[in-house]
């Protein structure tokens, strides 16, 4: 069986389903006082627009989640800085709110979050990453993740 070998733009892949993984898991709710009364059942007239409609796509498969936390092990080879640029561009949030928020230009955001996903594949291919490292496997996959 050949070895996989991991570019950023896999681990970016990656990322990206992890954080649509774990937005599909149920909410966390806090037990609280519960009530023996029978829910309220209303009519149609009084129960429209009552609350508000959340719809939301069913729980992710087993495979999923597994794949989820195997990612999400990952982040622990980065700063706190860096996971939470890595987190927040696999969440979707735009490069212009992700630079406002870290005080820097939007073009060394991704700097910043190319080089995150390069140490975090070096690490996955079993190699020391080193700053000269990141560089060279910067040039080499700019274009792939561009």
């Amino acid at each position: 069986m050949p070895e996989v070998r991991w570019t950023a733009k896999a681990v970016a892949d990656r990322l990206e389903e992890a954080a649509q993984t774990l937005r599909r898991l149920p909410a966390v709710k806090v037990r609280g006082y519960i009530s023996t009364w029978p829910p309220t059942i209303r009519d149609f007239w009084e129960a429209f627009g009552w609350n508000a409609v959340e719809v939301r796509l069913g729980p992710p498969a087993p495979d999923a989640i597994d794949r989820m936390d195997e990612s999400l092990a990952w982040l622990h080879v980065l700063e706190p800085d860096e996971v939470r640029l890595v987190w927040l561009r696999a969440e979707g949030v735009r490069w212009k709110s992700i630079s406002h928020r870290f005080g820097m230009d939007r073009s060394t955001a991704w700097r910043h979050w190319s080089c995150a996903l390069i140490k975090i594949a070096a690490h996955l291919n079993g190699m020391h990453a080193t700053k000269t490292s990141q560089q060279k496997g910067l040039r080499h996959e700019q274009l792939d993740l561009a």
